[in-house]
């Protein structure tokens, strides 16, 4: 772990800022607004995995220090129509933080369109969804920040291209808990966040009408292969009457997706998947139904810290996985 990654104080971050350190920050909304401008990039979140666990704070913000660049790092806004750019533009040596707040058009064009991207899985891509408070989902929006400007926005996202010297290289690993149950294959006949008709082992039905009647435990995500990676789709929620679920990630057509098997023990789990030899972490998130369905407040996943997220990247948009980079 980068024992400089953790939750602190506005002063101690605002310090850091003040230093000229190059810095990723999540936080409450109002805590960001009280930062300086600076080298930095943020979002909003107030829900945290610290080195005494995990646990919600309004007042303080988690901060990663961003460190061992060939030559110092961009900071901008990119807005949907030049968010396919991002890999193109990325440094050939080097990775890109990328924060994007969540239900925003940003959100829907990367999730739908980012395996598609010029350079994509070219080049180290990392970064999260932007959320809130879960009290405050009807009227607060989520928010990213660039710290230079202090300009927050929520049609936009943030990004942080890094270069890197050449003998060292990024590296982006997932742990994913999930593996698809035994139940039918849902295929959907297009891609979208809400859903309705698809098909049950070659069989027209209704994936609501399904959940509903099988008693499916929808903390469970949808579970499919893509290209030999096993990707989560979690689920929002259901609404039988009118034959609709609303989904985090968007489904794609042509794939065989399963409802996951359980996880007995979360962190258990979570510790025997990690590598026995992790080496320093340069940035990691969580997601925030891993801390909600698991019980993650006041445990710990391993030497792994950062932010509970609405939605985890790892080169394309993730759901109920943990991220990490590591630079060689």
């Amino acid at each position: 772990m980068n024992r400089q990654q953790t939750l602190m104080p506005l002063p101690l971050a605002a310090e850091m800022i003040a230093a000229g350190q190059v810095l990723c920050i999540a936080g409450d909304e109002a805590a960001l607004r009280q930062l300086p401008h600076g080298q930095w990039i943020g979002g909003t979140i107030p829900y945290f995995m610290t080195g005494d666990g995990g646990q919600v704070s309004r007042d303080q913000v988690f901060v990663t220090p961003v460190t061992g660049f060939a030559e110092p790092p961009r900071l901008r806004l990119r807005d949907r129509a030049a968010l396919p750019g991002i890999c193109r533009d990325a440094p050939e040596s080097g990775y890109s933080i990328v924060i994007i707040p969540a239900f925003s058009d940003c959100h829907v064009e990367f999730a739908q369109h980012a395996p598609d991207y010029e350079e994509m899985y070219l080049k180290p891509l990392v970064g999260w969804i932007a959320g809130v408070h879960l009290d405050d989902l009807a009227q607060a929006k989520p928010r990213v920040v660039l710290g230079p400007t202090g300009e927050f926005a929520d049609d936009c996202a943030v990004v942080m291209d890094v270069p890197l010297p050449p003998e060292r290289f990024a590296q982006i690993d997932i742990v994913n808990l999930f593996h698809p149950g035994h139940g039918p294959a849902i295929v959907f006949p297009a891609s979208g966040f809400t859903v309705g008709a698809c098909s049950l082992d070659g069989q027209p039905g209704n994936l609501a009408e399904y959940l509903a009647s099988a008693g499916i435990d929808t903390r469970l995500p949808l579970v499919a292969d893509y290209c030999g990676a096993l990707v989560n789709v979690s689920i929002k929620a259901v609404d039988r009457a009118s034959g609709r679920v609303e989904l985090y990630a968007p489904v794609f057509p042509g794939l065989d997706y399963r409802i996951a098997a359980p996880v007995d023990d979360y962190v258990a789990s979570f510790h025997q998947a990690l590598p026995g030899q992790t080496p320093e972490i340069a940035f990691s998130c969580n997601c925030i139904l891993n801390y909600l369905h698991s019980g993650l407040e006041g445990k710990r996943t391993g030497d792994l810290v950062g932010p509970f997220t609405f939605g985890e990247i790892g080169y394309q948009l993730l759901n109920q996985t943990l991220v990490y980079l590591t630079v060689r």
